[in-house]
């Protein structure tokens, strides 16, 4: 009893031990990707204030002023890492000026989000089984089937899929669907697909690869001599080991997913937060860029963090706290 307690006393210290050093490897990392974005972005030529009708002089001198542009860049740099630190991401210079930028990330991020899960969630519960389904039947005409689909998919980029569906169901051929995002139930199912079938046809490869390894091992062999049904082999000790690699893969795409699909949103017209990005990049708002790109950054790095930790859940075996 004592060394059962022992053990479990020391497990939870090298689970504390490695996510602080995962907590500080992640905030050194958003310090760095902070500072490229700030510096990259301050070496693209232009000016947030200049357009087609560019104002006078007078005019550029005093918004320049304004917002601190006017400064040296170092001074820019340093003012900017004081204000992160308290959780000032700053305002808007262009496109909603003056207004902060985490609210707009606040009210951006939700619709991006809750269009992203759905994408996932559907990704995920079809992908997996016809992984399993292709792996189960390999070399049939049903796993080449899958196959090409999936290498499809993959190949194909998220506008090119977009593009079609809009083209054949939203009045181009069927018109069940409406081509602009208007918040109702069959205004999500064209994102939503957009959006999670590239997802949908990697993870459906890589369950595919892990369950060959997986139902080729020696555990496997044990389990169908002792008389196990086929269903049970598969889901229950197989797919375990399978969805290793499927939880790698969902930790980065997991945020870009929930970030929003950059392309996706601006064919479907969706005020999310990818749509409002790029527009932030085409008119050059510099706290608009550094904000969400800062926060897609955390984000991804939280997911893999938590992705880490889920290794343990799905294989005990794995331990957290030796790395090599």
């Amino acid at each position: 009893m004592d060394t059962e307690i022992c053990n479990r006393k020391v497990g939870s210290e090298e689970m504390a031990k490695y996510v602080l050093k995962r907590v500080l490897m992640a905030l050194f990392t958003i310090f760095l990707v902070a500072t490229l974005t700030f510096f990259l972005m301050k070496a693209v030529p232009g000016n947030p204030f200049v357009s087609e009708k560019t104002p006078p002089q007078s005019v550029l001198d005093a918004l320049n002023e304004k917002y601190g542009l006017d400064q040296p860049l170092s001074v820019q740099y340093f003012k900017y890492m004081g204000n992160l630190l308290r959780g000032d991401l700053g305002v808007s210079v262009k496109m909603q000026k003056n207004y902060p930028v985490i609210s707009i990330i606040k009210e951006m991020f939700p619709v991006s989000a809750k269009i992203g899960a759905f994408a996932l969630l559907w990704a995920v519960l079809v992908g997996v089984p016809l992984g399993c389904l292709a792996a189960y039947n390999r070399g049939t005409a049903t796993d080449s089937t899958l196959r090409v689909v999936c290498t499809v998919g993959i190949s194909m980029p998220s506008f090119v899929v977009a593009s079609l569906l809009l083209i054949v169901f939203c009045g181009g051929v069927v018109g069940w669907f409406p081509s602009i995002f208007d918040g109702s139930p069959r205004s999500y199912v064209l994102p939503c697909f957009s959006l999670g079938f590239y997802p949908m046809c990697y993870i459906a490869r890589q369950s595919r690869a892990a369950m060959l390894d997986a139902i080729n091992q020696e555990y496997i062999k044990t389990a169908r001599a002792k008389g196990l049904k086929t269903g049970k082999i598969i889901f229950k000790h197989a797919l375990r080991n399978a969805l290793i690699p499927v939880l790698t893969y969902l930790g980065p795409q997991v945020a870009f997913t929930l970030c929003g699909g950059f392309v996706v949103e601006k064919v479907f017209t969706i005020g999310g937060l990818g749509r409002y990005f790029v527009q932030s990049v085409s008119n050059r708002d510099y706290p608009v860029i550094m904000g969400t790109t800062i926060f897609l950054a955390s984000f991804i790095i939280i997911m893999n963090l938590l992705v880490d930790i889920l290794y343990k859940v799905v294989d005990p075996r794995i331990t957290l706290g030796k790395e090599s």
